[in-house]
């Protein structure tokens, strides 16, 4: 099953990945990819989709997906360095991943974060993601086989 990184989120001050559930009355619902366990998160949680983040390089930005995808090509199935590897590690990774990889503006606490969400995607959901639209029932479209 492919990952809609859409629905993937990143909640600051909450450990690894959170997979969108439902609107709440009071915020949103989401659901730990770690522990599976529900939570509620108000208006005022700091919350990021996945879809939304891009990394700094020398010729603008590169999307997050973008990363995951280069960096799968690179480790095959093997998991990412370990986040609390030494920062040459980190670095020699990611110039392998993203040769033009702004130095200046991404962070080795960066680079450590994505190394995580790459393991957590790897080991809960898939590094095989959707394309936008991709997903009929999302974007309200009918099945070709429904259209008459």
């Amino acid at each position: 099953m492919k990952t809609d990184l859409q629905q993937i989120l990143s909640i600051t001050g909450e450990p690894g990945l959170f997979r969108y559930v439902a609107q709440a009355r009071n915020g949103m619902i989401a659901e730990s990819m770690l522990t599976g366990r529900r939570s509620v998160f108000g208006p005022h949680a700091k919350v990021s989709s996945l879809s939304d983040i891009s990394i700094y390089t020398e010729d603008g930005e590169t999307p997050l997906k973008d990363v995951l995808l280069k960096m799968k090509e690179i480790l095959g199935e093997d998991n990412a360095p370990d986040p609390k590897s030494d920062s040459k590690v980190l670095k020699e990774f990611f110039a392998k991943a993203i040769p033009g990889y702004d130095g200046d503006r991404f962070y080795v606490s960066h680079m450590k974060k994505v190394v995580t969400w790459y393991n957590v995607l790897k080991q809960y959901a898939s590094l095989d993601f959707e394309e936008p639209g991709e997903n009929a029932e999302e974007t309200g479209e009918k099945p070709a086989e429904e259209e008459k």
